[in-house]
């Protein structure tokens, strides 16, 4: 039975669809909203940005760096000062929870994924929605652009990847061959690749022209939550429930290091700009950075009062964004973390 566990507040939903016991957890806090909208912090914490209703499942740097944007289970997409932490913006449409944003390589256009089945586009200056796009049947729970901007890539509950046209919203390919829901999608730096994990345990890796399977990739014992390119392509991280991150040679599809230090749940991954850092988040309200060479952990970041359930680098490479269960997306100043120094804010 394949099963996402939602919890709302003390109250408990489940959905459930024919399969084996992989799971997408999904990390649902509704009730205490913040009140304030931004607060000093530590020395590694630069930024507390306070505005949503609901957790924030997604969080990503715009291209140079000024400016940051978050989807939240509050139905609605933030776009925000990364510097000062100013709300520039904030982008109604969707009428389910909102599970992932992506930036266009030009910083133009923003992208999103939700649960109402339906990924958008949005005018990232306006807000405007340029393009919805349809055709899972149901949950979409990640988005994508092609590193040129001319394609998108969505990820469903229906266990597919869908391509699209940027420009048109035209649905391209779909890519079939996951046995559960598929969370996560994410193109090679080059764009010939597209990478996906699922809740079957394991990661795809498709022609991102043809559509042709190259290979898949298992190791994980439980759902595979996050998939990432290094800047290089030449490897590739993944987040488990299972508690790990595991390394991969692209080329060889090997995994090359397992990353264990994170106590439970470890919902997302992401390489840093050099490829020489590798940043998680999970489930006990931790961040930790690691060495990619040697796998080795470099420093754990603490401060979120919940569960953290994305983080994403800034194009610098100096700046951490995380989104977490507590409603809130803080940014992180790294460039002054040593290594193995841990965050003033423990337990």
């Amino acid at each position: 039975m394949f099963c996402v566990s939602l919890s709302i507040g003390c109250q408990e939903r489940a959905i459930r669809s024919e399969g084996d016991n992989s799971r997408i957890e999904v990390a649902v806090q509704l009730d205490e909203p913040p009140t304030a909208n931004k607060e000093e912090a530590n020395s590694q914490e630069s930024l507390i940005l306070m505005g949503h209703d609901g957790s924030v499942p997604s969080v990503t740097f715009s291209p140079d760096g000024k400016r940051l944007a978050s989807a939240s289970l509050d139905k609605t997409l933030k776009m925000w000062d990364a510097v000062t932490g100013q709300e520039l913006l904030t982008m109604k449409g969707h009428t389910e929870w909102v599970m992932c944003v992506a930036f266009s390589p030009d910083g133009m256009r923003l992208a999103s994924a939700s649960w109402d089945g339906s990924a958008k586009v949005w005018d990232a200056a306006t807000g405007q929605n340029l393009l919805t796009l349809k055709g899972h049947p149901d949950y979409v729970w990640s988005v994508a652009f092609s590193p040129d901007g001319k394609r998108l890539a969505t990820a469903g509950f229906d266990r597919t990847v869908k391509l699209w046209d940027a420009a048109t919203g035209d649905e391209v390919l779909a890519l079939k061959g996951h046995t559960e829901a598929v969370s996560c999608v994410a193109f090679s730096p080059n764009g010939k690749r597209l990478a996906a994990a699922s809740a079957d345990q394991t990661v795809k890796v498709w022609d991102a022209t043809t559509g042709e399977e190259l290979s898949t990739l298992t190791g994980h014992s439980d759902t595979v939550q996050k998939v990432a390119f290094s800047p290089d392509g030449s490897e590739l991280a993944t987040a488990s429930l299972d508690g790990t991150v595991m390394l991969w040679d692209a080329n060889s599809d090997r995994e090359s290091l397992t990353l264990t230090g994170h106590t439970s749940m470890v919902f997302s991954v992401a390489f840093s700009p050099d490829g020489k850092r590798l940043a998680s988040a999970g489930l006990d309200k931790t961040i930790k950075v690691w060495d990619v060479a040697t796998g080795q952990e470099s420093f754990t970041l603490r401060g979120h009062t919940k569960q953290v359930v994305d983080v994403a680098f800034s194009p610098d490479g100096d700046r951490l964004a995380s989104g977490s269960l507590d409603q809130t997306i803080r940014v992180w100043d790294i460039g002054r973390v040593g290594p193995n120094r841990v965050s003033p804010q423990t337990e």
